[in-house]
C-alpha cells in the first residue's frame, strides 16, 4: 500500500450498489476529493437525485448487476466514455430477512447468492479486460466480518460474503502484474442493511458518511503491492 494518495491527477472509480448506503457515502466522498465516479444500482429515482449532486463527469446508470448482458453492454460503454477504471468497487449487496437457513425462503437465498455473488463476477469479468489491456487498477471486493466469522440468522449472507473472500483470492493469484483485487471487510456500519440484522441497535455504530471519509482516502492507496490481501477498513 502507498503511504501517499498518488492519485492526486484524478483517478476514475467505478461503484456498484451506489444509491445508497457505504456505495453513495464513497461516490460523495470520492467526488470531493476530486475524483471521476461512475456508478451503478437499481433504483433510477436514487439515482437522479444523486445524479443532481454529483453531475458530468460523473455517470450513474440503472444496471441489474445480475443481468450479465447489460452488465456488459455498460462497462463497455464505461470504458469508452470514462476509460478503464483505476479503481472498481464491488459494493452492492442483499441480505436475507432475520431467520434460521431451514426458514429463508428458497426465492430470497437465490437473490443474495445472485446479487453477492454473481453480481460481483458479472462485474469483474466486464471490467478485467479493460485494466487488464490498460496493465492498471485495483478491484476491491467487499466482504464482512461475517465473510471471515459467522453468526445466526444469516447464513445466505454469511454464505456469500465466505465466497467473496475465496473468489476475491483467487482472483488475486490469476492477475497478471500491475493489477490487484482485494477482499474488504468494511466494518460494522449504520446502513439499511445493518438496521434489517440489529434494529435500533444500528443506531450506536458509525454512520456511512463519516466511515467513507476515511475509507476513500483508505482506497486511493491500494496498489497491485496489496493483491490478494484480505483487508480490514479504518
Amino acid at each position: 500500500m502507498n503511504t501517499e494518495n498518488t492519485n492526486t491527477d484524478g483517478s476514475t472509480v467505478v461503484i456498484t450498489g451506489v444509491s445508497r448506503g457505504l456505495g453513495r457515502a464513497l461516490a460523495l466522498e470520492f467526488a470531493n476529493l476530486g475524483h471521476t465516479v461512475v456508478g451503478c444500482a437499481r433504483n433510477q429515482q436514487a439515482l437522479n437525485e444523486l445524479a443532481e449532486q454529483l453531475p458530468a463527469p460523473h455517470r450513474f446508470d440503472a444496471i441489474d448487476q445480475v443481468d450479465n448482458h447489460r452488465v456488459v453492454t455498460w462497462a463497455n460503454e464505461v470504458v469508452a466514455s470514462h476509460g478503464s477504471p483505476d479503481l472498481l468497487i464491488n459494493n452492492a449487496a442483499s441480505i436475507n430477512r432475520n431467520a434460521p437457513l431451514w426458514q429463508v425462503p428458497v426465492d430470497e437465498f437465490s437473490n443474495v447468492i445472485d446479487i453477492n455473488i454473481k453480481g460481483v463476477f458479472h462485474v469483474s469479468r466486464a471490467f478485467l479486460p479493460a485494466m487488464i489491456s490498460r496493465g492498471s487498477g485495483v478491484i476491491v471486493n467487499l466482504s464482512s466480518g461475517w465473510g471471515r466469522s459467522v453468526s445466526p440468522e444469516v447464513a445466505p449472507y454469511c454464505a456469500s460474503k465466505w465466497a467473496i473472500e475465496g473468489l476475491t483470492q483467487a482472483l488475486a493469484s490469476e492477475l497478471p502484474d500491475g493489477l490487484a483485487a482485494i477482499p474488504l471487510n468494511p466494518g460494522i456500519i449504520n446502513t439499511e442493511m445493518l438496521q434489517s440484522c440489529f434494529g435500533e441497535a444500528a443506531n450506536s455504530y458509525e454512520k456511512a458518511g463519516s466511515w467513507a471519509a476515511k475509507a476513500a482516502p483508505f482506497l486511493l492507496n491500494l496498489d497491485a503491492g496489496d493483491n490478494g490481501r484480505a483487508l480490514t477498513a479504518p
